[in-house]
């Protein structure tokens, strides 16, 4: 009786080594370096003018992209606006002709001020000092009618989070307590600062929702470096003249391309797994020293849209158990619009979408790794890691979590609604030179990546897929997770 159950044992880990080991072959045999380069030097190339939202160049990556689902024999969703679009709908505002900040008579320099949430406005006001501008803050102090002045971030520094979504929070509680502008300063990172006025020195865009009430809020970041604001209390007054002009407001549409590869499972097959990307990146900017204007975003983020690419390919070739549905987003770097656009619109239902494998990348620094955001989040983290090892790379987690990337990405609104979603990137340990060297520049181009780790980065996200795909049980947040009370929510367990 024991020799028969370890006769099976031994079985049934042959039969799982078997197909682990023609999972890998099917990968190697679609994923190679010469296709990955042609993806993204055309993805990344100045005739797509860095593929920003509501540009010709963008529709001419969305049209790319939805011809090479149709070439792989990827098949549109019943549902969607036309064969592999999912229109986004998107309010659009310009930059200001004018924006001047005084702050007790004294103007700051327009180096120093970058214009998160624009309206026109003019006025000479009070300004009132409210620490963090956290709930606390206001509690004793009427600021209707009033500009309220904030350091950036939170009191508490260990805090985790990003500064535009600590942001986005006091924004909401200034127009809910009827203030009539929001400053923050801080003494930002030189680098850091760099990257926030290039992203925002484009027109304002935002997602045109049903219900949704516009926002006519000013928001403004000051990078003070000379503290300028030191010594305040709770309570302060400074007297501020803001003058911002010439914005003007529309409306347009962009697109998520969308594809789905039906499961072979008979079970299974109704579970669906979500491959995703962004394929926008932030355009036009001011030119460097050579002259070069474009932003051509080859590491942010063509290569996570090849990533995606090389998933459908290989997936509609050789068919998973579980069903797969590829989905570019739009409008992430304008605040990861088309992905919160298609929670709230899904084209299947949440409650099928089992897990969100998401890739998005700013650049990398370790080409022995690959780094995973939210890798030990979630019950597949041993596929992750084994994938990755057999493509002869190492999965690694988030190595700056302060830094708070999982909910940075495409991938947190699908965690909000319970869907278990990490973050695929290209391996950093650190946020260090060589990151900014090309993240949000106009240096990030084709020439400058390393084909033979992305042959490797690719194989490793494919075979993580298919493992993921292909196993008994499926994914799902480790307990005790931010997110796992929405999980359990959404799948009734």
């Amino acid at each position: 009786m024991k020799l028969s159950i370890f006769l099976h044992a031994l079985l049934l880990i042959s039969l799982g080594l078997q197909a682990q080991n023609q999972d890998l072959e099917k990968v190697n045999s679609t994923v190679s370096k010469e296709q990955i380069q042609s993806h993204i030097y055309y993805l990344a190339s100045d005739e797509l003018q860095g593929r920003e939202l509501g540009t010709p160049g963008i529709q001419m990556a969305a049209d790319y992209i939805a011809g090479q689902f149709k070439k792989y024999g990827v098949q549109p969703l019943p549902g969607a606006d036309t064969a592999y679009f999912q229109t986004v709908w998107v309010k659009k505002g310009s930059k200001p002709a004018s924006f001047n900040l005084s702050i007790n008579s004294e103007l700051l320099p327009s180096r120093a001020l970058a214009l998160l949430s624009p309206a026109n406005v003019e006025v000479n006001s009070s300004a009132i000092y409210l620490n963090y501008g956290t709930e606390d803050d206001y509690k004793g102090i009427s600021v209707e009618g009033k500009i309220i002045l904030v350091k950036s971030g939170l009191p508490d520094a260990g805090v985790s989070g990003s500064q535009f979504k600590q942001g986005l929070e006091k924004r909401a509680l200034a127009q809910k307590h009827g203030a009539l502008a929001l400053i923050e300063y801080s003494a930002f990172n030189k680098d850091y600062w760099k990257s926030v006025n290039e992203y925002l020195n484009h027109e304002e865009m935002s997602l045109a929702m049903k219900g949704d009430e516009e926002s006519n809020l000013p928001h403004i970041w000051i990078n003070d470096q000379g503290n300028f604001f030191k010594e305040m209390t709770k309570g302060h007054i400074l007297n501020v003249d803001l003058e911002i002009s010439g914005i003007s407001k529309s409306r347009i549409s962009s697109y998520n391309v969308v594809g789905m590869v039906q499961g072979t499972d008979p079970v299974l097959k109704d579970e669906y797994i979500i491959y995703s990307a962004h394929y926008d990146h932030v355009g036009i900017g001011k030119p460097n020293a050579a002259m070069d204007s474009i932003y051509n975003g080859a590491r942010d983020n063509a290569v996570g849209t090849v990533t995606v690419l090389s998933a459908a390919e290989n997936i509609a070739k050789y068919p998973t158990r579980r069903s797969a549905l590829f989905i570019l987003f739009t409008g992430e770097e304008k605040g990861l619009l088309g992905s919160k656009w298609y929670v709230e619109n899904p084209l299947i239902p949440l409650k099928q979408t089992v897990f969100c494998f998401n890739s998005d990348n700013a650049s990398y620094n370790d080409t022995t790794k690959a780094t995973i955001v939210g890798l030990e989040r979630t019950t597949a983290a041993r596929n992750i890691k084994q994938a990755c090892s057999e493509a002869g790379l190492m999965a690694i987690d988030d190595p700056a979590p302060r830094q708070n990337l999982f909910d940075r990405s495409d991938n947190v609104h699908f965690a909000a609604k319970g869907v278990p979603a990490p973050t695929f990137s290209l391996g950093f340990t650190s946020f260090d030179a060589e990151l900014f060297k090309y993240y949000h520049q106009v240096t990030d181009n084709p020439e400058t990546l390393d084909y033979d780790y992305l042959t490797k980065f690719f194989r490793a996200y494919v075979l993580s897929c298919r493992m993921i795909a292909n196993a008994v049980e499926k994914p799902f947040w480790i307990e005790g997770d931010k997110y796992h009370e929405a999980g359990l929510k959404l799948y009734g367990e």
